[in-house]
Formats: C-alpha cells, sequence, structure tokens
C-alpha cells in the first residue's frame, strides 16, 4: 500500500475500497457500511452529487441486458471507461456485490484494471461474501474494512458513547430500556437518540417505555409465520412495526430466505435431504415448520410468490420511497392468500 505522501500513488490506493459485513447484516451495521463508503467519499473531496450509487439486484431478479451485465448495472461501463467527460473527480458507490453474478463480476474487474483511478473512487459494500477475484482485486490495488455483526453487549458500549457524546443524562434503567425496545439495532437507536434530545432534563426509563412502544428490530420471521398461517391483519400490523426503523431489503431478504425454504421443502423426496440442503442439523428446530407445511402451498403458487418478490425487489430499488411501504404492504397480502 502507498504511503500517504506519495501523490498519486496514495490516491490510486485508496481509489478502490471494499467494505464488507456478515450476511445476517441488520440495518445498524447496514447504516455503518453506508457511512463507511460516505466518508470514503468525503474523504477523496467527492460530494454527493458526484457519485453515482447502483443497487446490484438480488440473484434471480434484475433485467437482462444485451452483454454480461444486467441492465441495472450497465451505467458502470461507461463511468469505468471514460470517467467525467471534464476530467472532473467522480465516485462509484456498488450497494450489496455480494448478488453479483460470476460473469458480472469478471467485468467489473477488468473494467477497474483499467480504469483511471486517479480520478475515479470506487467503493463496494457487500453483506456477505463477493467473488474470491473480486476481493484478491481490492486486495492488490485498493483497501477494506468490515463491519462485525452488532451484539446487544456492542450495542450497550455504542450506547454509552452515545449518550456521552450527545451530552445526554440518563438515569438507571434508562439505557436498559432502551437495548429492550431495540437491541442491536443501532440505526433505529440513533434515531430514538435524536428524539430524546428534545426532552427536557434526565431521561427516566419510564420515559423510554412510554415513547417507544414498538421493537423496531423485531425478528421478521413473526412476519413470515404470519403469512404462513393467512393472517393478513397480523402480518401487516407487524410489518408496519418492523417498518418503523426496519430497512424494505432487509424484510425482502427474509421473504426471499422463506420462499427458497418452502421450494426446496417441495421439491426433496424426504426431510433429511431438505436438511441437508438448506445446510440444517438434525437437531435444528426450524426446518420442522417449512417441512410440516411442505404440501399446502401449490407450486403455482410458489412461482406466483417468486415473481411478485423480483418485482417488489425493483420497486424498492428504483422507486421512490413514497412507494416502498404500499409495494411491501401488496406482497405481504399476496404471499398471505398464496401461503394460508
Amino acid at each position: 500500500m502507498a504511503k500517504r505522501d506519495g501523490g498519486s500513488d496514495y490516491r490510486q490506493a485508496m481509489a478502490l475500497h471494499l467494505i464488507s459485513a456478515p450476511s445476517n447484516t441488520g440495518p445498524g451495521e447496514r447504516e455503518q457500511m453506508l457511512d463507511g463508503a460516505a466518508q470514503q467519499f468525503s474523504r477523496a473531496g467527492l460530494e454527493r452529487g458526484q457519485v453515482l450509487r447502483i443497487d446490484v439486484p438480488g440473484r434471480g431478479a434484475g433485467e437482462e441486458g444485451d452483454g454480461a451485465l444486467r441492465t441495472e448495472l450497465e451505467p458502470v461501463i461507461p463511468l469505468l471507461q471514460s470517467g467525467s467527460l471534464f476530467g472532473e473527480p467522480q465516485g462509484l458507490q456498488l450497494v450489496d456485490a455480494q448478488n453479483l453474478q460470476a460473469s458480472e463480476s469478471a467485468v467489473l474487474e477488468e473494467l477497474i484494471k483499467n480504469a483511471d483511478l486517479t480520478t475515479i473512487e470506487v467503493v463496494i459494500l457487500a453483506a456477505g461474501a463477493v467473488p474470491r477475484t473480486l476481493s484478491a482485486l481490492v486486495k492488490s490495488l485498493g483497501s477494506s474494512q468490515t463491519v462485525r455483526k452488532m451484539w446487544e453487549r456492542q450495542a450497550m458500549q455504542w450506547l454509552d458513547a452515545e449518550v456521552r457524546d450527545r451530552g445526554l443524562t440518563f438515569e438507571k434503567g434508562a439505557e436498559k430500556a432502551l437495548l429492550q425496545k431495540f437491541g442491536s439495532d443501532t440505526a433505529a437507536m440513533g434515531q430514538a437518540l435524536d428524539q430524546l434530545e428534545q426532552t427536557s432534563g434526565k431521561i427516566t426509563k419510564e420515559v423510554v417505555l412510554d415513547r417507544f412502544k414498538n421493537r423496531p428490530d423485531e425478528p421478521t420471521f413473526l412476519i413470515t409465520d404470519a403469512m404462513s398461517k393467512g393472517e393478513v391483519g397480523e402480518a401487516l400490523r407487524r410489518l408496519s412495526d418492523f417498518l418503523v426503523h426496519g430497512h424494505p431489503l432487509v424484510f425482502l431478504a427474509a421473504v426471499e430466505s422463506d420462499l427458497k425454504k418452502r421450494a426446496l421443502a417441495a421439491a426433496a423426496p424426504d426431510e433429511t435431504t431438505f436438511r441437508q440442503w438448506i445446510g440444517a442439523t438434525a437437531s435444528d428446530r426450524g426446518p420442522v415448520r417449512f417441512w410440516s407445511q411442505r404440501g399446502r402451498v401449490r407450486e403455482s403458487s410458489l412461482r406466483r410468490a417468486q415473481e411478485a418478490l423480483v418485482r417488489a425487489d425493483r420497486v424498492i430499488k428504483s422507486q421512490p420511497e413514497e412507494v416502498h411501504r404500499v409495494t411491501l404492504e401488496r406482497l405481504t397480502v399476496a404471499l398471505c392468500r398464496w401461503y394460508g
């Protein structure tokens, strides 16, 4: 890695950056990844308007392009080949790179190798593993950082620091109450602290419990469980609670995982094979629900669910935020009808 006083050499070493996180990343960790990308672009002297953000579609999603890239990824070609027409620095923020197909990764790697990284800042975000060759390229030309899974112990340390930095006064039990409501979701907890900053005087346990009625990082399996029972009202209520602070893409990932297990259960010749396919041990209780319900959902319903999920993913990644909630609600109602 080049040193800071290396001029353009340092600029090139820092022009390619990978921010990775575990595949079970939640809203808090995702926010850390996006914050890390913003800091990287800021250090490069790039403003928001100079950065092109591209979200890699999920596996099986996205529009087929003319070449090896899906349509959503095609804008990377002119940016990496030509950069700015006026020679000004530009940024590329590639989100959800764990969804890259092998052919897409190969094209991206070749473009990066031949790009002028003295004028283009590339930041890749991945919640999960990226192709080994892409990881090796980052190691060779750039730098990387890892956002670790946040557990409640780390969330408490984060909360202590935030309370201190914000100059808030918490009485005994107040911090524990925040953890009770938000768990390890530091993104949601940060928004809660923004609200509590408007509170005059000391912040008590009662204030926290009275103001925040739901637990935003409530497990998404409670929503998919309501779907499997066909309980539309319950599923929509839990979805509404989740969306207070949860990210729509986290919800879609949970729905996709649930659908995949249903499809595998329907195709498996026996329960042992099904458990092997999803990487579960004989003692895991999770697969029991999918296996016991395997005959209840028709193949045509699973196919329609997959198509609806792909459409919802496309809307969330390409349409304004105003339509996200109604899109997820329609998907939830449809899945309740097909699963229940």
